[in-house]
């Protein structure tokens, strides 16, 4: 009798009347909203403009999507297009099923398009939003335990998940969380990514590279430990392998970018002075009222109407012309009309 384990959940959807509102998609969801919340801090610290973050997660987070799906359905083919399988389950993305590998590669290429239209670097964004990265799939890995699935080996620790669904070829029993390690860790790159950003002040992309990094070191052995089924490669799961060469070349670019780019990006977002600084507070002194032509106006007030009383006297026999050199005289006043 097991006395400690961690439950699963009797089902992965309940029903507001006939709408499912299904776990793993909610997990997905929120992991995405994480995401662009902390990105965004780090992209307005960094010298960007609110709001950017989100406007390019609209091309990343949807490419992301298909990229992960299609990195599934292609190395796990055998899951709808084998013998007595529906090949339209392919399409079915809420009942599981997302590589992140996938996810990561189309969903930069999102990034890609949505950073040029926006004229921004793609390497100091992938900076900006690594560590959230990570925490949304901390996040998104909980939806695997919605759905039963990407359990590890068996085992009588005090933390196994309680595995009671036999559908898909599951058998009942306890197994290593394997969701829930991988989870812990992801929490941890995201952590270490801030962490290294600050002490070592990260630019060009190698923030990202790190999070990709010590991910990859992480998925290694958590995946090592799995035992749904996935094709095999020399006596090693395929996403092993993925892993390791992902690694590799997530090091190397940090070792090159390093000496070939040292240092951060001094502007992320060219144009973005809108009179406020990294902490939405508007600046003081001379950059608030450059970037401001009216602030000039209404900090030097007297000046203005110094410049307003000699108009008027210059001009009394003028009539009309009087109000025009008033309005030359003050642009603040102008503007608020």
């Amino acid at each position: 009798m097991e006395l400690a384990y961690i439950p699963s959940p009797s089902r992965g959807v309940l029903y507001l009347g006939p709408v499912p509102l299904r776990g793993y998609a909610f997990c997905i969801i929120i992991g995405v909203f994480v995401a662009i919340w902390l990105g965004n801090r780090r992209w307005v610290a960094r010298g960007g403009r609110p709001g950017t973050v989100a406007d390019v997660a609209v091309w990343a987070v949807p490419f992301g999507l298909v990229g992960g799906r299609l990195y599934h359905v292609i190395t796990d083919y055998q899951l709808y297009f084998g013998e007595g399988r529906d090949w339209v389950d392919a399409f079915k993305v809420w009942e599981g099923g997302l590589g992140i590998w996938g996810a990561i590669a189309f969903g930069a290429v999102g990034a890609w398009i949505g950073a040029r239209q926006r004229g921004i670097p793609l390497p100091a964004y992938a900076d900006a939003v690594a560590p959230g990265i990570a925490l949304a799939q901390a996040i998104g890995r909980w939806g695997n335990w919605f759905n039963q699935e990407l359990y590890g080996r068996e085992t009588d620790l005090p933390w196994a998940v309680h595995i009671t669904s036999s559908l898909d070829g599951r058998v009942p029993g306890y197994y290593h969380p394997t969701f829930l390690y991988e989870s812990l860790w992801c929490i941890g790159v995201a952590l270490l990514v801030i962490w290294a950003d600050r002490r070592f002040t990260l630019g060009h992309g190698r923030a990202f590279a790190l999070y990709v990094a010590a991910y990859c070191v992480g998925r290694f052995w958590i995946e090592y430990m799995r035992v749904d089924e996935a094709h095999h490669v020399l006596g090693l799961r395929l996403n092993n392998w993925t892993a390791l060469a992902v690694f590799l070349l997530a090091v190397l670019y940090l070792v090159l970018s390093a000496r070939k780019r040292p240092g951060r990006e001094a502007v992320v977002e060219p144009g973005a002075t809108d009179g406020t600084g990294a902490d939405g507070k508007a600046k003081d002194g001379a950059d608030s009222d450059a970037a401001s032509p009216a602030g000039s106006g209404e900090a030097d007030g007297d000046s203005s109407a110094t410049a307003e009383d000699e108009a008027e006297t210059a001009d009394a026999s003028a009539g009309g012309a009087t109000e025009a050199s008033k309005a030359a005289a003050d642009p603040t006043e102008a503007k608020g009309r």
